[in-house]
């Protein structure tokens, strides 16, 4: 059991949730273990990991994102008008979106601000701007968005490819570069990372930089597969990405994250979505059935935790 390092501890678990999923999936409806079938499946899985990496990045440094589903709605209402229109003006929209979320980062930490208090104020925010902006559905996506999102690589979906490009740069900017060692330091020992030199408003800065800008290509993406926006769109990506991070391994205080299981935790949910809907089940019981196969595989995850801390002892 020496093999089972505490990282891959945490991609055990979604792994396997993702596979028995998959594995019931593919039992219900055998028309679905094809290219076309698995492009159905995870249709959506892109803009959510996107989400989920964002969401991460904010929990890494002991935060949490109140706002995270209004915001990636804002962003697909900008990148279905201005972005469509008016190219310049929609990208200058899209970094200041990151630069606020940067400011964020460092409001929250020089003012002492609790993250989900001030994060669930801009919820407010965003949501209103895109009301605003798109009073009903409508706008339309950029031409070379959507080519991004429908293109169809040979073999394997471009849903699961690009979630394995996601996963993996992110893993690399979080678990591997120096970076992201000084991130994951502020989640979790941060006077310890001030006394090796680095700056914590910095490092917070950057992390809710960064999440702003993975939740901004999460609303591109989702206009790109949408093909069009609305002020509520992506609502639901609040607590979807929240679930993600913490079925992939994940915990809400002490940076301790993991990439490649927070986009496994994303694709397993939208799977989940899909296979609830096999079972024709309403959706109005869809989110609470969710939140059940959530509480199964956290409660997997404690029995599992618990023996291998027994075995290490």
């Amino acid at each position: 059991m020496t093999w089972l390092t505490a990282e891959r501890w945490r991609l055990l678990v979604p792994a396997v949730s993702l596979t028995v999923l998959l594995i019931a999936v593919f039992w219900l409806q055998p028309r679905t273990m094809s290219y076309t079938g698995l492009n159905l499946l995870f249709n959506l899985a892109v803009p959510i990991a996107l989400a989920t990496i964002a969401q991460m990045l904010i929990m890494m440094v002991n935060g949490l994102d109140l706002s995270m589903g209004t915001f990636v709605s804002f962003v697909a209402c900008v990148t279905a008008t201005f972005l469509q229109t008016d190219p310049l003006v929609g990208a200058l929209i899209l970094f200041g979106c990151i630069a606020i979320y940067g400011a964020l980062g460092v409001v929250i930490y020089l003012r002492n601000l609790p993250a989900i208090v001030v994060t669930l104020g801009m919820s407010f925010v965003w949501g209103g701007l895109a009301v605003l902006l798109l009073p009903t559905p409508g706008g339309a996506a950029p031409e070379w968005i959507r080519w991004v999102m429908t293109s169809k690589p040979p073999f394997v979906p471009m849903a699961i490819v690009a979630s394995v490009i996601i996963a993996a740069a992110a893993h690399w900017l979080v678990m591997r570069s120096s970076f992201g060692v000084v991130l994951r330091g502020v989640g979790g020992n941060e006077r310890t990372v001030e006394r090796a030199g680095w700056s914590v408003l910095r490092a917070r800065a950057t992390a809710y930089a960064m999440a702003g800008f993975f939740a901004v290509l999460s609303g591109m993406s989702l206009v790109g597969l949408t093909t069009s926006a609305d002020a509520n769109i992506a609502l639901r990506y609040t607590l979807l990405s929240i679930a993600g991070v913490i079925l992939g391994g994940g915990e809400f205080v002490g940076g301790r994250v993991s990439p490649i299981g927070a986009v496994i935790g994303a694709l397993t949910l939208t799977l989940a979505a899909s296979f609830l809907s096999f079972l024709r089940i309403s959706p109005d019981w869809q989110i609470g059935a969710q939140g059940a196969i959530l509480i199964i595989v956290l409660a997997l995850r404690l029995v599992l935790t618990r023996r291998e801390a027994r075995v290490a002892h």
